[in-house]
């Protein structure tokens, strides 16, 4: 079973609907036990951190958030729940996200935002079990404002260019994140999310 967290931000029949396309039984919770039971774990996410760490924070799944990922299982950021990985945001004043991951999440310069519509992933990490399948230069469906900025290069496994290049997806061990949208992707996002569905627990 895979769990989508439900904090109150984000499009989750989307990502239900998505996962049940590719044959995935997708449950929508907020419910720890559900959180801890899961084979995999989706925290998609809309709009700033700051109110998605404050609702998280009122729900108490911080912390089982973060125990999670320590179990080894499969954990998957989406948009605003990717950026949540990381220390801090500059969105707002400077916030504080869950601090999986360093690095930071800063406004794009000098630029039309927020960055809407498909655009290309360049494959930094071929072998990234989440890109089987995926050609380099494969459009994606984005929409936002604000682009992470990982201290460590080494775990971007694709990156898109807006004006500057930023890490568009990352991948560390069973942790993976992706600021585009997989469910509005079409068949490149449903190949992402079969992806993430077959591994292994």
């Amino acid at each position: 079973m895979i769990a989508i967290i439900d904090y109150g931000m984000g499009n989750l029949r989307s990502v239900q609907k998505a996962m049940e396309k590719i044959g995935a039984q997708a449950l929508i919770t907020q419910n720890l036990k559900d959180i801890q039971k899961a084979d995999k774990l989706i925290l998609p996410g809309v709009g700033a951190i700051k109110p998605a760490m404050e609702r998280l924070e009122s729900l108490g799944l911080i912390s089982a958030i973060k125990s999670y990922i320590d179990t080894g299982k499969p954990f998957l950021g989406i948009c605003l729940g990717y950026q949540l990985l990381f220390e801090n945001s500059f969105e707002g004043g400077q916030v504080q996200g869950l601090g999986i991951l360093k690095g930071s999440v800063e406004k794009f310069p000098s630029l039309k935002i927020p960055h809407m519509g498909w655009n290309q992933i360049i494959l930094k990490q071929p072998d990234c079990p989440l890109l089987k399948g995926i050609e380099d230069k494969s459009n994606t469906y984005f929409c936002h404002s604000y682009y992470v900025k990982p201290a460590d290069n080494s775990i971007i496994c694709t990156s898109t260019d807006y004006g500057i290049d930023f890490a568009s997806a990352i991948c560390r061990n069973n942790l993976f994140g992706c600021q585009f949208h997989p469910e509005k992707s079409q068949e490149i996002g449903l190949r992402i999310l079969k992806n993430f569905k077959e591994l292994a627990s």
